[in-house]
């Protein structure tokens, strides 16, 4: 597995896969063919068929600027390696190709070419929840400190950074009022959740605060704003909302709160590795599934679950998704991602409530509910799958 850093991302939305993913790629062609005369870019299956709601055409086009650049979209080609692909082809001033290079988003804002995944740095030997368990009881250290154990001595100054920006994230976005860009004309709800929240008692007013944290970066991410990937773009408003809200009720440190990213970064990253956190390869269970259970394990972290607990944490926090379909209308992240973002955040920190309530014993492991996600989402008809061609999204 790589470093932990590669789950938590700084960006853009809406999309990591469908708009950080490919203006990265695009830079890399760029950087390599210096002495083009244009681009054609072609955009396949999932990638293509919500390209436009995404903006993977205008990331695309920015990327390779000052290049002149054309942008295909062809919805009904599947590559075999993965839903998300783009072809650039680079031509000199006689219309000669130069170069061509297939490449694909595999999630996360992440890239593979020809099966290899770029700038793949692994740094991490265990792979798997049941080892790092082992490691954790024979070492008597917990979830975070395994991944204080791998990464270099920049890791924490990241997680602070990743910190603050989740926090920003919120702030503004329970600030901001108006309109979502799109098709759909829809309304932010954060600063009117958050504003209401106030009115209700204890246990209402705690539900209400974190619907309206994570609609807030939900929000702010349909918009274009500065989000960080946890693990996706499309479910990046689950682990800050659950973080934030125990932040300020709870008055944890800083220093707590980054232990907590830490353990619910290995999560995302035994699930990138041993299944996927694409939506167009897996399905919403991918992302916001993912999200949940980080959520769930950062949380139980918090309140000072054991190994056990923390993995029964995440472990329900991914079950409860299972089957989840992505099929986001007129290929917007916004319905229903958004309100997902919300409810899985109530679900993390309900898993997390359940785990501390329990010595930890359970029958199904997190690794065997890793798998059954990764087998439940190749099952998954294409149209459910970032299409927008079923469930919702033919609303």
């Amino acid at each position: 597995m790589e470093s932990i850093c590669k789950i938590y991302k700084i960006g853009n939305g809406p999309s990591s896969s469908h708009t950080i993913g490919p203006r990265k790629a695009a830079l890399l062609f760029k950087e390599r063919n210096t002495g083009a005369d244009h681009f054609i870019v072609t955009l396949y299956g999932s990638l293509a068929a919500t390209g436009k709601g995404h903006l993977t055409d205008v990331a695309v086009i920015e990327a390779l600027q000052p290049f002149a650049t054309k942008v295909i979209f062809e919805p009904e080609v599947f590559q075999s390696f993965h839903p998300n692909a783009l072809l650039f082809e680079a031509f000199d001033h006689e219309g000669v190709k130069s170069e061509e290079w297939m490449v694909y988003s595999i999630g996360g804002g992440d890239l593979s070419a020809s099966g290899i995944s770029i700038e793949r740095h692994p740094i991490y030997s265990i792979h798997k929840m049941d080892e790092v368990l082992q490691w954790c009881e024979q070492n008597g250290k917990t979830l975070w400190e395994f991944v204080e154990s791998h990464e270099n001595s920049e890791f924490w100054d990241y997680l602070k950074e990743v910190w603050q920006v989740m926090i920003a994230s919120i702030e503004k976005g329970i600030d901001n009022e108006g309109s979502l860009p799109g098709g759909l004309n829809l309304q932010r709800r954060a600063p009117s959740f958050f504003v209401k929240a106030s009115g209700y008692k204890a246990s209402l007013k705690s539900k209400s605060l974190v619907f309206a944290y994570a609609l807030a970066v939900a929000e702010e991410n349909a918009a274009g704003g500065r989000i960080v990937t946890a693990p996706t773009c499309g479910s990046s408003g689950v682990i800050p909302a659950v973080l934030y809200h125990l932040y300020k009720s709870y008055e944890f440190s800083e220093k707590k709160m980054l232990k907590a990213l830490a353990t619910a970064g290995l999560i995302g990253n035994l699930v990138k590795k041993n299944a996927s956190i694409s939506g167009a390869e897996v399905g919403c269970q991918g992302e916001i599934g993912t999200a949940c259970a980080m959520a769930s394990a950062a949380a139980n972290q918090l309140f000072g679950g054991s190994p056990s607990q923390i993995e029964y944490a995440a472990e329900m926090g991914l079950e409860h998704h299972l089957g989840l379909t992505c099929d986001p209308v007129c290929g917007l992240v916004q319905i229903p991602c958004i309100e997902r973002n919300a409810f899985a955040a109530v679900r993390a920190l309900d898993a997390n409530t359940y785990a501390m309530l329990s010595d930890g014993k359970h029958r199904v492991s997190f690794d065997r509910v890793v798998s059954v996600m990764r087998e439940t989402g190749h099952d998954i008809p294409s149209l459910y799958k970032e299409t927008s061609g079923g469930g919702l999204a033919k609303f």
